[in-house]
């Protein structure tokens, strides 16, 4: 039997060991893991991050940030490791069994803590990403929401996280393995995705599977969504219209449950590693493979080649070969895609960007057929409609007393004027006695409010209304944390109302100022407590020697200007 098509090492114990131990771990400590965790646990126990038996101890983490590898010398480019908090590191020794649980207290794996450490997070950004800079998500995620202290150590699996769809897609390495062996696959070519598939990435798979005479496998990462990309649900959809295309029986789609970092060349390798483990014999590394998307990001973080110069200085180490394919364009003249190196200078070629595409999705406007195929553009027109039919939200900010109220409002019912969307008014002070009633003033508290608010906003706003919220919402970084969450379904307006705290005070009946100037209120905004100005709010409003109607015409004129609402 071929090396690719023998099965791989699972880190699962026997169905009869797991209950055993389904029982033992009821007295552990618990660590209830995140929607990236369970992506990378299930990785691990499935071989797909063979040779890794658990999370990376200090020593490797050190290992892989300086030269990609462990420390035995294997390969290896991506820290795995499992992120905690302070308060929960404290709670943990070294040696101690702790059971790793999904978001509904399902116990998949027991992490045997073999290491503690606090790391340096700017050397892990310089080293692993190439970058210091939060506008790249990983970044972001290592400063933002990653926890401060690392555990490694080996796991003991239990079951894997339960999937609800497309579970046909969903196949283990061993699984894709039996697969090939069944259908006496000997030379599989893979191809990452991100995104759906248009015409270029098809005549590009296509080329490639007749030039190597070579089965092929699109292998789309579905787990945690990166600024640029379409939801799994509408890419899947995509992938199947795509797929019937392929050459009968030449084709398979498999789902890949892959928390991407989007690092870039390094990340090559470890999409190549992965492939390598799942049974394919050769990869397709795109140009810029893996890296953030500068449209929407707004720079490059690494050169267009890079990470094919990368791959191709360790493919033979990693036991699967780069296919090595030219960019290909579309030709105006001739109706038809080729590859650079056949296209003379002169020649016009044609391309858009997924932004471009995306922009085009908003503004209704028509996206030809020589880019896409109709079924995927009417698959992409179902996900995301024009932006005027799209849900949003309205986040204003500012001090207590300062109009927040009354302009959102006077929105409110200007917004119900135009109709089509249902519009839902999420008050700071309602949303306290109704949502958060046992919630306390301290900061802790009241962030956890608008965070709340900027949830149930979040949902509205996926499902096509309009969210308007006015809380006090001090903290820009809870606000930011908002903003991203929120953008991710539709468009979102900071509208600061600007108004001085001296006519706050002013206009203060129920006498607050004077009782936090007092002493009485602790932890007051604008007096005991800071609000931090936002930098760059979609709207400004100064509302002192304005009245209301304007204040809202105003922010109608700005949500004109971005599309998101038309007069009839």
């Amino acid at each position: 039997m071929l090396k690719n098509l023998t099965p791989v090492t699972e880190l699962y114990v026997s169905q009869e060991s797991a209950q055993k131990l389904k029982v033992q771990a009821a007295t552990f400590t618990s660590w209830d893991l995140s929607p990236r965790q369970i992506s990378d646990i299930e990785l691990l126990m499935n071989g797909a991050f063979a040779p890794l038996n658990g999370f990376l101890s200090e020593t490797d983490y050190s290992s892989v940030m300086e030269s990609m590898r462990l420390a035995n010398g294997d390969l290896w480019p991506i820290p795995i490791n499992l992120d905690v908090s302070h308060e929960f590191a404290d709670s943990v020794e070294i040696g101690q069994n702790i059971a790793l649980r999904d978001l509904e207290g399902v116990i998949l794996a027991v992490l045997n803590v073999t290491d503690k450490w606090k790391p340096d997070k700017i050397k892990e950004a310089e080293k692993v990403y190439g970058a210091n800079d939060t506008a790249h998500p990983a970044v972001n995620y290592l400063y933002n929401q990653a926890g401060a202290i690392y555990l490694g150590g080996p796991i003991i699996g239990i079951q894997t996280p339960i999937h609800y769809d497309f579970n046909a897609y969903r196949n283990t390495p061993n699984e894709l393995r039996c697969y090939f062996r069944k259908l006496n696959w000997t030379k599989i070519i893979a191809f990452h995705t991100c995104n759906p598939l248009h015409r270029a990435q098809y005549e590009m798979t296509l080329h490639a599977s007749k030039e190597l005479q070579a089965n092929l496998v699109i292998h789309p990462a579905v787990s945690m969504k990166n600024p640029g990309d379409i939801e799994y649900f509408t890419r899947i959809r995509c992938y199947e219209a795509v797929l019937r295309r392929y050459p009968s029986a030449t084709t398979n789609l498999s789902l890949l449950n892959l928390a991407m970092r989007m690092a870039g060349p390094r990340e090559a390798i470890w999409h190549g590693l992965i492939r390598k483990n799942h049974g394919c014999t050769h990869f397709i590394v795109e140009s810029e493979h893996a890296s953030p998307c500068n449209s929407y990001v707004g720079k490059n973080f690494y050169g267009q080649y890079d990470a094919r110069e990368l791959f191709q200085k360790f493919q033979n180490e990693m036991g699967i070969k780069m296919v090595n394919l030219k960019d290909i364009a579309y030709l105006q003249k001739g109706a038809q895609y080729a590859s650079n190196d056949q296209i003379e200078e002169k020649i016009s070629t044609q391309n858009i960007s997924e932004k471009e595409v995306h922009h085009l999705l908003l503004e209704g406007l028509e996206i030809p057929e020589w880019f896409s195929f109709p079924e995927v553009i009417a698959e992409l027109r179902k996900k995301t409609p024009p932006r005027y039919k799209q849900g949003f939200t309205v986040f204003f900010t500012g001090l207590s007393g300062s109009g927040k109220s009354t302009i959102a409002n006077a929105l409110m019912v200007k917004l119900m004027e135009f109709g089509g969307r249902p519009v839902t008014l999420l008050d700071g002070d309602i949303v306290r006695k109704n949502l958060s009633s046992e919630l306390g003033f301290g900061k802790e508290h009241r962030d956890l409010n608008i965070r709340r608010i900027g949830y149930v906003a979040s949902e509205i706003t996926k499902n096509g209304g309009i969210a308007i919220c006015a809380p006090i919402a001090p903290y820009a970084d809870t606000r930011r944390a908002i903003r991203e969450h929120i953008e991710q379904f539709g468009a979102f307006a900071e509208i600061h109302v600007a108004t001085s705290i001296a006519e706050c005070e002013r206009r203060d009946r129920k006498g607050l100022y004077q009782l936090a100037r007092a002493g009485k209120i602790k932890e007051f905004t604008g007096v005991s407590d800071p609000y931090d100005v936002p930098e760059k709010p979609e709207v400004r409003i100064e509302t002192e020697n304005v009245d209301v109607d304007n204040c809202a015409l105003k922010i109608i004129l700005k949500l004109e200007n971005m599309g998101l609402i038309q007069r009839q």
